[in-house]
């Protein structure tokens, strides 16, 4: 996870637009499957991007508070790593192994690994028979991981093994190298993938540029092109994650639904999920933000359809008791 180029907007970032106190219990109202829930507690380690991050992100956030983001919901969650030190791997792993055999509120993990490691086989199988851990992420958009990077020999051999595991690898990548993440699905067909923030689409590509705002990070038919590539891979899911870090001061759903849209309609109902990026989401909006907005920009669709994206696609994919 990076925090590159994600600008934070204090004011959005400060409120939330969360409804009225239901009158429903939490257990009573429609099932949520939260795929991409970070954890930190700086009193354990500090990730090391962190250093650079905006100061809303240098905080403590662990379950009390994820708790406190998620009021009124009935969620679950699938943990996502946060790019520890290569040290820390392990304990990060363990740790959330840990909180997910209590299935309060985390039913799962992906772990983080380093696929270009000669010793990623052996690493991998420390968590042989846990079914806690659903799959391996490694960030694929930070500087020490340039284009091509996914598509070195070790690393492909790695990520064909995750399959030969049973383990899924998701895909967290520059836009501009969605290319990349379509060669490297094709030589490992036996791998299950996840590709994570609808492929960091940026909604600025959507809109006439404004004077003085910063350059998308992408073209709108570059980023589609490489969406409607992965698409057609049958191997791949589309995460509807991400994308209100980068919403725009002002700005709302209409913004977002450009990105979320085309997801949507390229991976079909079938195959898209939903994941909060939290606390990252704070860039942009509360937790309750994005969920109300994310409400919004699918409500024409059928319930069935929703009712995949929000719980049960993720429930089917990634094995979940729930």
């Amino acid at each position: 996870m990076t925090t590159t180029r994600r600008t934070f907007n204090a004011a959005a970032a400060a409120t939330c637009v969360a409804a009225a106190v239901p009158t429903l219990a939490a257990e009573d109202r429609p099932l949520i499957i939260d795929t991409h829930q970070h954890l930190w507690d700086l009193a354990k380690y500090t990730p090391p991007w962190l250093a650079e991050a905006p100061e809303v992100l240098k905080h403590t956030y662990y379950l009390p508070q994820y708790a406190e983001a998620t009021k009124g919901l009935n969620v679950k969650t699938v943990y996502m790593e946060v790019d520890v030190d290569p040290k820390q791997l392990v304990t990060e792993a363990e740790q959330v192994i840990g909180l997910s055999k209590q299935g309060q509120p985390m039913v799962g993990a992906v772990v983080g690994g380093r696929p270009e490691s000669a010793e990623f086989a052996a690493y991998v199988d420390r968590f042989k028979g846990k079914g806690e851990v659903k799959g391996v992420r490694r960030v694929l958009h930070a500087d020490t991981t340039p284009a091509g990077y996914c598509l070195e020999k070790q690393f492909v051999k790695n990520i064909q093994l995750l399959g030969e595991r049973g383990l899924r690898f998701d895909l967290c990548m520059r836009p501009s190298e969605l290319g990349d993440a379509i060669k490297l699905v094709e030589q490992c067909p036996g791998t299950q993938f996840t590709l994570d923030h609808c492929g960091n689409g940026d909604p600025a590509a959507f809109k006439p540029a404004k004077p003085g705002a910063e350059k998308p990070w992408h073209t709108a038919q570059e980023w589609k092109q490489g969406i409607d590539g992965l698409a057609k891979q049958k191997n791949v899911l589309c995460k509807i994650s991400g994308v209100i870090a980068r919403l725009p001061k002002g700005e709302g759903a209409d913004s977002l639904a450009p990105v979320v849209n085309h997801c949507l309609d390229s991976f079909g109902p079938d195959r898209v999920i939903f994941g909060s990026d939290w606390p990252v989401c704070l860039l942009g909006g509360e937790l309750q933000t994005w969920t109300k907005m994310l409400t919004e920009i699918i409500a024409e669709r059928p319930e069935a359809e929703r009712t995949k994206l929000w719980s049960a696609n993720a429930i089917r994919e990634y094995k979940l008791k729930v």
